[in-house]
């Protein structure tokens, strides 16, 4: 079991969001979590100005972690919807600097590999976290962090999530802590309120009745949330046989690596 676990994720929600039963999971057994959070979340409604956003979607995230048993996020700060626009390499030396200084046993982050990621920042997020674990332990990338007293590091587990077209080979069982993956969601109430909107607006386009699809939780954004959440972990826990699930696509080493090892065993 990983001692340090390191969730690299793009907004405040999204360690709870894809992962919050297994990080949840991680610290019941015994694991520090910390969160690196790239961005701010600031473009995220319909009716907040930014500025006043950026501040709740920062508090949220705090008591999110609390609730999780997580330790406190580190947020980067940097613009929602505009870690695209970084400069090459950036957000990759942010999280090799935080590999270093954490020395995480795990990572979670989304799948650089998975096809049909629409959001920019998702992807500059998957990029760079994959970019980050693989080139940690080279003391030539960055020496900089030496310097610093920061050294090379190795992490051996890594846990890739995609909300779609993964290729995911691992279901960790979340039965016991999807209650605590909700309750951690339910602090992010402007994301919660945001998405649920977001859909709203999405079927009422397309000439959708939501609330004769989705009853009384139509007007609750935590139980149409909790509904979501619940119906995806029960589809991919009853692939393993498990009430629920959260799904990745895990890896040790490199594959040039692995294939090594294979042969040798």
């Amino acid at each position: 079991m990983p001692k340090r676990v390191m969730v690299l994720a793009a907004h405040p929600d999204d360690a709870e969001f894809f992962a919050g039963g297994t990080i949840a999971r991680f610290v019941m057994e015994g694991a520090q979590v910390r969160y690196v959070i790239a961005s701010d979340g600031r473009r995220g409604s319909f009716t907040e100005p930014s500025e006043a956003l950026a501040r709740a979607r920062q508090e949220e995230a705090q008591r999110a972690a609390q609730v999780m048993g997580a330790l406190s996020p580190l947020m980067l700060g940097y613009p929602d919807l505009e870690l695209d626009r970084l400069a090459p390499g950036e957000l990759r030396e942010r999280f090799i600097r935080a590999i270093r200084e954490f020395r995480p046993d795990a990572l979670i982050a989304e799948d650089p590999f998975a096809l049909g990621e629409p959001h920019p920042d998702h992807r500059a997020v998957a990029i760079a976290a994959v970019e980050a674990v693989s080139f940690a332990i080279l003391p030539l990338m960055h020496p900089e962090h030496a310097r610093e007293g920061l050294e090379p590091h190795f992490v051996t587990e890594k846990y890739y999530y995609a909300e779609s077209g993964g290729a995911p080979d691992k279901i960790i069982d979340i039965t016991s802590t999807i209650e605590r993956k909700l309750a951690a969601l339910a602090e992010h109430k402007t994301q919660m309120e945001f998405l649920v909107e977001d859909v709203r607006r999405q079927a009422e386009l397309a000439g959708l009745d939501l609330r004769a699809l989705l009853g009384e939780a139509a007007g609750d954004p935590m139980l149409a949330v909790g509904w979501a959440m619940r119906s995806q972990a029960a589809e991919v826990g009853q692939k393993a046989g498990l009430a629920y699930g959260e799904a990745f696509r895990y890896a040790r080493f490199h594959p040039f690596v692995e294939g090594l090892l294979g042969s040798a065993s």
